[in-house]
């Protein structure tokens, strides 16, 4: 069983990825952010990194979804393959960040790669509101998210809400986070289990 977490950033992905994981045993498939060689350069200077960015990230995500496929474990997955080609890549060339150039590659790329493959069983879906996702990101202190704007968290957060909108992979399960604490409340992920729960004797 394949199932993966999406959300804006800071919305709590790789948290619940892990708590999940523990719960159910399943393997997590985290994002690649420590090993990723262009995220420093790309967070101060975008509209030289974009590109490169965007592509490992691509063949990072076709690379998990292969080892899935193929592995025959429950695995859950932090991130996926569609938020990459329907969310950032279409941001950073809305905001001029990404020359046409660039994003048409990326984009054959992207239409490629998903022949090859399919939808997770479940897709888990973080909704949060900016402040919410302001405050997670402070919380948690990396250096190089210290220069997300507002504004860039905006456009990201209506291109997700229009993306999950129109979502046909698979089963959708939406959670809204704002008002929720499943790191220190155990009612508030118990709530989530239970969801997840249903979603899952849904599938068979």
């Amino acid at each position: 069983m394949h199932i993966a977490v999406a959300g804006n950033i800071g919305a709590g992905k790789t948290t619940l990825t892990k708590l999940l994981a523990k719960h159910y045993k399943w393997e997590a498939q985290l994002e690649d952010v420590v090993d990723n060689p262009y995220l420093d350069d790309f967070y101060n200077q975008m509209e030289r990194w974009s590109f490169n960015l965007q592509v490992y990230f691509l063949n990072s995500r076709f690379r998990q979804i292969k080892q899935i496929r193929n592995s025959g474990r429950d695995i859950i997955q932090d991130r996926t393959i569609y938020e990459d080609a329907h969310i950032f890549a279409p941001n950073l060339h809305a905001m001029g960040l990404m020359t046409n150039r660039d994003f048409e590659n990326y984009s054959s790329l992207f239409e490629l790669m998903e022949s090859f493959v399919k939808g997770p069983d479940l897709l888990i879906y973080l909704r949060s509101t900016i402040p919410n996702l302001v405050s997670q990101i402070h919380k948690r202190g990396r250096d190089y998210e210290n220069s997300i704007s507002i504004d860039y968290l905006s456009r990201l957060n209506e291109r997700y809400e229009a993306w999950i909108h129109g979502y046909d992979k698979g089963n959708l399960l939406i959670i809204d986070v704002d008002k929720l604490d499943f790191v220190d409340n155990p009612e508030d992920l118990g709530g989530i289990i239970n969801k997840i729960d249903a979603e899952i004797h849904g599938l068979f």
